[in-house]
């Protein structure tokens, strides 16, 4: 089969990794390779890591105003929004996320971009009422330099812009590592930063593995930043590689978060939000509603209509409109799901819909799987899937679904499915979780903070305080007086 040759961008240029070392990306529909990639190593990394520090040294970059910082990230936004189409049909190529969710995430993604260009020009100071009259004193925030953004497979460049659009607002410079499985969509992303009027090296991105680039990236002595979204073993690596350098770090992990329905919950909108939180994108997603609490009183009449609902989702081609669910992103995830819904089988869960291959497809497909456990110690209940299955149990009051629900090392999302408005407050305030959404799942906004505690990671990304943390604070000090200093040995 033909394959499609991308090559990785440095310094503005176009260029193969410096071994030459090549690498085949797999369509996840079909199994087959359609596209090759530089396997990119620690030279590369080291040579895109330097151009990245020489162009946040220069003038060209550092003498920009904020303002037309935000100007280059608006018309880069635009650019996006002109690109859609193909960004999104160049990923679900990669990763197999539905067509329709791939178009419905690009048509939105010029928000971060247009949000990050307005605070660009926000970063404001502040004079200190300090307690000494003879001085000023004030505070300034300051780029760090060279940002390390390490991206997976599951949403490139959703998880790429809440990450670039505030390091560039800042003053940054950047060096992406996109995932070996789904590299494509972010390489062509790239080629639009200098469209926009970007000066060369601001944003550069090298492919490869994580044992050879990524590891050689987050250990970089000229990295001052690190923003990592993937699976906490990993992160723990990163973690090391990033204290030898003192770089500062964000970890955006994994979930198991609850989606918890009560009595008196909108029956059809719970549905569709347990359908929404599990089954879009093939589970593949870290705020993926992987365990379902129902409440007794409703919890036979949500089964039903749950599991009827499951038997009208269409497995099928991503790029197919009509294909309400895809394929995994890879055929090792594939064989993870099996192994952990076949353990789950062993623990006495009973299989209520899915738990197997769909017949009639060749790619690394999975059925949309439902199954009912009595217990909270199953490894299903505690474990992340990133998969199509949703892990199901009753609870009787709200103590029990809280205890429930904090019941995992997990804390990064959690759903509430009430019509008590004071119940789905209680519930926000108590639920161990970074995100928290009532009748409603996995909605997002270039304006709302994405992360979470424990496990889950730490920092957030989205919001003006993202903006914030891709900064350092500076304090300045001003001796307004016209005497001499004084005592050397005595602290002003």
């Amino acid at each position: 089969m033909t394959t499609t040759t991308f090559q990785m961008l440095v310094g503005g240029q176009s260029v193969p990794a410096v071994s030459g070392a090549t690498y085949t990306s797999l369509n996840p529909a079909t199994g087959e390779a359609w596209s090759t990639l530089p396997d990119g190593d620690a030279a590369d990394v080291d040579h895109a890591v330097r151009v990245a520090d020489a162009a946040f040294r220069s003038d060209e970059w550092r003498r920009l105003t904020a303002s037309a910082r935000g100007k280059l990230l608006r018309c880069l936004g635009d650019l996006v929004a002109d690109h859609a189409v193909e960004l999104a049909e160049l990923e679900t190529r990669d990763n197999g996320k539905l067509i329709r969710e791939t178009r419905g995430q690009l048509a939105y993604l010029p928000e971060f971009f247009h949000y990050a260009a307005g605070l660009a020009d926000k970063l404001e100071g502040s004079t200190l009422p300090i307690d000494k009259t003879d001085m000023f004193a004030f505070t300034v925030h300051e780029p760090l330099g060279v940002v390390a953004a390490i991206v997976p497979w599951n949403s490139p460049l959703y998880l790429t812009a809440i990450k670039l659009a505030p390091a560039l607002a800042a003053g940054n410079t950047i060096v992406i590592k996109p995932s070996e499985h789904a590299s494509t969509s972010i390489l062509r992303f790239a080629e639009l930063v200098a469209l926009a009027g970007f000066p060369d090296g601001v944003v550069n991105v090298v492919t490869g593995f994580g044992a050879g680039a990524g590891a050689a990236l987050t250990r970089h002595p000229l990295v001052r930043r690190v923003a990592f979204t993937g699976g906490p073993a990993t992160a723990r690596h990163v973690v090391r590689a990033t204290a030898e350098n003192f770089a500062k770090l964000s970890l955006e992990l994994g979930g198991k978060s609850a989606n918890i329905v009560f009595d008196d919950a909108d029956l059809e909108g719970a549905v569709n939000g347990a359908v929404a939180g599990i089954y879009a994108a093939s589970g593949q997603s870290c705020v993926a509603g992987s365990r379902l609490l129902v409440q007794d009183g409703i919890y036979d009449r949500f089964v039903a209509a749950l599991r009827e609902r499951i038997a009208r989702i269409t497995i099928g081609d991503p790029l197919d409109p009509a294909s309400d669910m895809g394929p995994m992103a890879t055929e090792q995830q594939l064989g993870v799901v099996e192994t952990m819904v076949a353990r789950a089988r062993e623990q006495g869960v009973t299989v209520l819909a899915g738990g197997k291959r769909p017949e009639g497809h060749a790619g690394w497909f999975y059925e949309p799987t439902l199954l009912e456990c009595e217990s909270a110690d199953l490894d299903i209940v505690q474990n992340e899937v990133f998969g199509p299955v949703a892990a199901i149990m009753r609870f009787s009051d709200e103590d029990d679904a809280l205890r429930l629900a904090n019941g995992t090392e997990y804390a990064l999302a959690a759903g509430v499915w009430t019509r008590d408005l004071a119940r789905g407050h209680r519930m926000a305030r108590d639920v161990h979780a970074g995100i928290v959404w009532v009748n409603t799942y996995r909605a997002v906004s270039a304006m709302a903070p994405i992360g979470g505690y424990g496990a889950s990671g730490y920092g957030r990304e989205g919001g003006i305080h993202s903006v914030l943390d891709y900064t350092e604070l500076k304090t300045v000090w001003v001796n307004l007086s016209d005497k001499p200093m004084g005592d050397p040995f005595v602290m002003r």
